[in-house]
């Protein structure tokens, strides 16, 4: 069972900044990777950036150099600090994570209900 909860959305401007900010709560063994994923109107989810327990990163092309993702494991949460913001970047960003429990060996993946991301021109 986890929650996760996401704060930090809005409207900016182009060339803006926003800093996103997710935290999981709940009964789990531990949480490995925790990420970003994106949805604009009319198109797939799309990932925009992970980031492992061990501080490991991944980012899409799209958003490199201008976002960052960080975790801090002992409040069991993850950010997205996002700079120099573009009107593509408009979308529902929605934070993931992947879940390990003290019973089972499956790995459960989880969402949270996403934040509005809109960037004005």
């Amino acid at each position: 069972q986890v929650q996760l909860v996401e704060s930090g959305g809005g409207l900016v401007q182009a060339g803006g900044s926003l800093r996103l900010s997710c935290a999981a709560s709940g009964t789990f063994f531990s949480i490995n990777v925790m990420g970003w994923h994106r949805q604009a109107p009319g198109k797939q989810r799309e990932l925009v950036a992970t980031i492992t327990s061990g501080g490991s990163t991944n980012y899409a092309d799209s958003v490199k150099g201008r976002f960052t993702i960080s975790r801090d494991n002992a409040k069991n949460t993850v950010y997205l600090q996002m700079n120099s913001l573009k009107p593509e970047d408009t979308a529902v960003y929605y934070c993931a994570a992947d879940a390990k429990f003290y019973s089972g060996s499956a790995t459960v993946h989880y969402w949270g209900q996403g934040t509005q991301v809109t960037v004005s021109s």
